[in-house]
């Protein structure tokens, strides 16, 4: 018996993220909305650490003053009187509040000193004329007895909690009795003058946002004015589909150039519209005589059927043959038709490979020969490869020589020369004239003198749309020998070698 393989555990099942209620309600504000919080937010930033520097910088500047202050003291110090000893701050204050008042000391009023021996038991001692008493801290006789020579300087207290700055110098009693000199500088004032600096800060801050975020409104409110007005203009189009709307377009930063190309979109897609329209009305124009045509034609054979009275075999005949070049006539058009309905720019689903240009000339040069009996064909070819599509570059050869085949006089000559990749058809027929040369590759269009002749007008559409997919380029006018005739040029980028 095999092993059992147990399953594979099961992996955790996922649990979807869930954004939070302040990215939810952000993402659902309007772009104005929250352009103006986004302004805001970063003016309050700014505001903000302007602000914190500006106190830091003022606080160092202030305490470093009262620390300046204290570094610079001078000077002897007072002397002691037992009677204004204690072992505590609070009782050594006591005693000179209950002695008679003294002639102020050496020592400036704005500044106070206490005197704290070192022994086997504590002792404080105040100047006759102290009025306040400091906080002893332990830890100043051990940093003195570590370093006797440094600057001590720390934050401290007054007995009744008024901050205080103090400076700690080591010396002795009369009696030999190592002592500490507690020097300070009251900052009680520095600390209300940092407070209301404080609030004074935070009302500039709080009105500076108040004021960033009306000034962002007003500024989001002119500067997506362009976007307004772009939405205005699609919401027209979606509502109307009159396609071709513009707007006006100021100045060159991002949302003129959004308004260009939205411009641009607009006047692309009416062109479109307007190009679609006009191919639907030719293509319904050129189909209407052919089937018009057939219908009468249709309409003779039926009724001959039913009134039992049948056309003549001959007749019958002709008819028959007309409506058969009537539907080659149809296909030859319907084929058109769906060969310009793709657009003008190259496709990239177009199959494309090397064409040996010279051998399509020569196919369809045999070709035009079958339509043409009585033509001469003076032909000549040198090699010439591209990178294009085989079917559609060959369609526009065969058309270009159809074109030459239909216009050249019975016995007329047709010179097809390719050299250097340039392509040309040389017929003696009677020309183009000079104000129809700009509409030759219109579609659907004909000359006047020729419309009694077949076609559709959609030939050279043709030739010049392939010829473009090509990246090539097609030029027809009057035979530069001055001579009757028009003569078709070709251009086709490539080489003499298919590599």
């Amino acid at each position: 018996m095999s092993p059992t393989v147990p399953p594979p555990p099961l992996a955790p099942p996922r649990i979807p993220r869930r954004r939070g209620r302040l990215s939810t309600w952000y993402r659902a504000r309007s772009l104005r909305s929250r352009f103006a919080l986004l302004t805001a937010a970063a003016v309050a930033v700014a505001i903000a650490a302007s602000a914190l520097a500006c106190w830091f910088i003022v606080e160092e500047r202030m305490y470093g003053v009262v620390r300046s202050d204290l570094e610079d003291v001078r000077g002897p110090l007072p002397r002691l009187d037992r009677k204004y000893c204690a072992s505590t701050p609070q009782a050594a204050l006591k005693n000179v509040q209950s002695s008679p008042q003294l002639p102020p000391t050496n020592v400036s009023a704005s500044r106070d000193t206490q005197f704290v021996g070192i022994g086997q038991s504590p002792l404080v001692c105040l100047p006759p004329s102290a009025a306040r008493a400091m906080v002893l801290d332990p830890g100043d006789v051990r940093a003195l007895r570590l370093a006797p020579d440094q600057l001590l300087i720390r934050d401290g207290h007054y007995t009744n909690g008024d901050p205080a700055m103090i400076r700690i110098i080591s010396g002795e009693l009369d009696t030999g009795q190592p002592m500490l000199v507690m020097i300070a500088a009251p900052t009680k004032a520095v600390e209300e003058s940092l407070r209301e600096l404080a609030f004074l800060l935070g009302g500039v801050a709080l009105g500076g946002i108040i004021l960033a975020a009306v000034a962002g409104r007003l500024v989001a409110r002119s500067a997506l004015k362009p976007v307004d007005q772009l939405t205005d203009a699609v919401e027209h189009i979606a509502r109307t589909e009159e396609v071709g709307t513009t707007i006006a377009v100021q100045g060159d930063d991002e949302i003129a150039r959004l308004s260009t190309s939205f411009n641009s979109m607009s006047t692309a897609l009416a062109n479109s519209r307007e190009r679609q329209t006009r191919l639907i009305a030719d293509a319904g124009h050129e189909l209407r005589t052919p089937l018009t045509s057939l219908r009468t034609n249709v309409d003779l054979l039926i009724r001959s059927d039913d009134t039992g009275r049948p056309l003549p075999p001959a007749t019958r005949t002709k008819l028959l043959g007309n409506m058969k070049a009537q539907m080659q006539e149809l296909t030859l058009l319907i084929g058109d038709l769906l060969q310009l309905s793709r657009p003008d720019s190259p496709k990239p689903v177009r199959t494309l490979s090397v064409v040996a240009v010279h051998e399509i000339a020569e196919r369809a040069v045999e070709r035009a020969k079958l339509r043409g009996p009585g033509l001469v064909f003076e032909t000549s070819t040198a090699p010439w490869y591209v990178h294009a599509d085989a079917a559609g570059l060959e369609r526009a050869v065969i058309n270009l020589l159809d074109n030459a085949v239909k216009y050249s006089p019975p016995g007329g000559t047709i010179a097809v020369r390719l050299d250097g990749g340039v392509l040309t058809v040389r017929d003696h027929g009677p020309g183009i004239p000079q104000d129809e040369l700009p509409y030759v590759f219109d579609r659907f269009w004909r000359s006047p003198s020729s419309r009694q002749l077949p076609g559709s007008g959609l030939g050279l559409s043709i030739v010049a749309q392939s010829v473009r997919e090509a990246g090539g380029e097609v030029s027809l006018g009057p035979a530069q020998d001055g001579g009757p005739g028009a003569l078709a040029t070709v251009r086709l980028p490539g080489g003499p070698s298919p590599d």
